[in-house]
């Protein structure tokens, strides 16, 4: 019925699924020797000398998702999340019209979890978006973005009025006494024959070369399909040597992913600014005049470090090659240079910060320059109070980037410790802020008050030192105060503290600056 596919108020937010098996994520391959490589490293680990039968499959671009049927009944979706814990969308899977709220047939077993793609069709995706433009609305960049975008709706009856299909791939866990086929390619049968959509487009090929020839054949329809792919999967279709095959750190032996070559275009370089981040890092970022690459418009690329910038010779005015590296992060691909303009101009790393005009600086050997400003540079303060907050340091819920803007705009907060001093009634008069939230800032600060040595020293933004040397100094030192004091000598001491690492942390603690910053907030309890 209708009736049992949407329903309900709007949800205030997803709970948190951990998954029954792992929702393990694919080893790429971007050449064909990748694949030839893998085709042999399947073969010696199974001891064959003959070719291996595969499932080669379209992988689509869209979100993976796992539902859960206890008695042929849908009772849980999910996200992938991370792999070991999703988000339940449970409500907005049920509206999506190929995901069966019921099984067909016989012979599935009493709880069964199938993973699967959600993904919106090109022409769902055009006639959705020729709607919002319709309605003065902003579009989605490309189907993947609408699929994820759409699936995450807290309210399921917006989710429903999106264009969204559901293909199954593969089967998570199972009863351990389930009668179930013992190849891939069987089992996408039954679930086929259960009521469940698989791809029409997934072949099982004997060989590495009849891989090869199954992608050739993919890239040549993919502009005529009606969904997405972003390339295909190869997996052992027997389900045994799939087992035999095992894990290799959060990706299976038994399968890869065959990536299509990144989508290219040409735009010209407005400008270059630089930018100054959390650690002082002062990196180029290349102003483009906007160009759509893979769906999605770009107009800012990194330029990651003055070298990298020198190596290709970027000039403003340039004309230039860009790509999304991995259908995700843009990039420079090359300059075109026999386009380059007679007023082409050369790039200059700055000699002061563009954000406190304090020295950059560049130590002999490094690549990245940095600001020497720390904690007084209003850029670095930004993000170091968001990092200062976020989850894995001392975890203050509530305390995001807007709020942050608003309380360094305001003059309210210039460093970590101030934080301690908001009052409930500071924050309540701030832009998006109630008296309810202020109390629920003000009591998140008060519990990040009980921390770890760890978590304190992750947060408190030392160059070089993420969650692992944190923990690895807490261990060594033992407490704050020898570890402040430690030349870069006892520091090398410390497991996996380099020359580099140990400069770094002898140079923050020898600030002042950064020691008043401390000295306040363990006054702050």
């Amino acid at each position: 019925s209708p009736t049992q596919r949407v329903g309900g108020a709007p949800s205030p937010a997803f709970g948190s699924v951990t998954h029954r098996e792992p929702m393990l994520s694919l080893e790429n391959a971007f050449e064909e020797g990748e694949v030839l490589a893998f085709d042999h490293r399947v073969r010696e680990r199974l001891g064959l000398d003959g070719p291996i039968v595969y499932c080669a499959e379209p992988k689509l671009d869209g979100l993976a998702v796992s539902l859960l049927y206890e008695d042929g009944r849908l009772i849980r979706g999910a996200t992938r999340g991370d792999g070991t814990t999703g988000e339940e969308v449970t409500a907005n899977l049920r509206t999506i019209p190929s995901v069966p709220l019921r099984l067909q047939g016989k012979g599935w077993p009493q709880a069964l979890e199938v993973r699967g793609e959600v993904y919106m069709p090109r022409a769902g995706f055009a006639a959705m978006n020729a709607r919002l433009q319709a309605a003065g609305e902003r579009l989605f960049a490309n189907p993947r973005n609408a699929a994820a975008g759409s699936l995450r709706q807290l309210d399921a009856r917006v989710t429903a009025r999106r264009p969204l299909r559901w293909f199954a791939y593969a089967l998570g866990a199972v009863e351990s006494d389930a009668d179930l086929p013992a190849t891939h390619v069987e089992r996408l049968a039954a679930l086929r024959g259960w009521g469940l959509p698989v791809c029409p487009l997934n072949e099982r090929v004997v060989g590495v070369e009849a891989l090869l020839a199954y992608y050739r054949r993919m890239q040549a329809r993919r502009a005529e399909l009606d969904y997405d792919i972003d390339g295909v999967v190869y997996k052992v279709d027997d389900i045994a040597a799939q087992q035999r095959l095992g894990f290799v750190s959060r990706a299976p032996r038994w399968a890869i992913a065959h990536k299509s070559p990144a989508e290219e275009a040409r735009t010209q370089v407005v400008d270059v600014v630089f930018n100054v981040g959390r650690t002082g890092a002062v990196t180029p970022v290349a102003k483009l005049a906007p160009v759509s690459v893979g769906g999605v418009t770009v107009s800012n690329v990194s330029l990651h470090n003055f070298d990298e910038l020198r190596r290709k010779d970027v000039r403003i005015g340039d004309t230039v090659i860009v790509r999304r590296a991995g259908d995700v992060i843009p990039e420079v691909v090359r300059v075109v240079i026999e386009q380059r303009p007679g007023d082409a101009r050369e790039v200059a790393l700055p000699s002061h910060c563009p954000a406190c005009g304090a020295a950059v600086v560049r130590p002999p050997g490094e690549v990245i320059a940095r600001c020497s400003g720390q904690l007084s540079c209003p850029a670095q303060r930004r993000q170091a109070l968001l990092h200062f907050a976020s989850r894995r340091a001392m975890d203050i819920d509530g305390l995001g980037e807007k709020l942050i803007d608003a309380l360094v705009d305001g003059g309210y907060v210039h460093d970590p410790a101030d934080l301690y001093g908001l009052q409930a009634e500071t924050l309540a008069a701030l832009p998006r802020m109630g008296e309810k939230s202020a109390a629920n800032l003000v009591a998140a600060i008060e519990r990040s008050r009980a921390t770890t040595l760890p978590r304190f020293l992750y947060a408190l933004g030392i160059p070089e030192v993420g969650e692992a040397t944190a923990r690895t100094l807490a261990q060594h030192f033992g407490d704050l105060e020898p570890l402040m004091v430690a030349d870069e000598a006892a520091l090398q001491m410390v497991p996996d503290v380099g020359p580099a690492v140990s400069a770094q942390i002898a140079a923050f603690f020898a600030e002042s600056h950064n020691r008043e910053v401390i000295a306040r907030l363990r006054a702050a309890g």
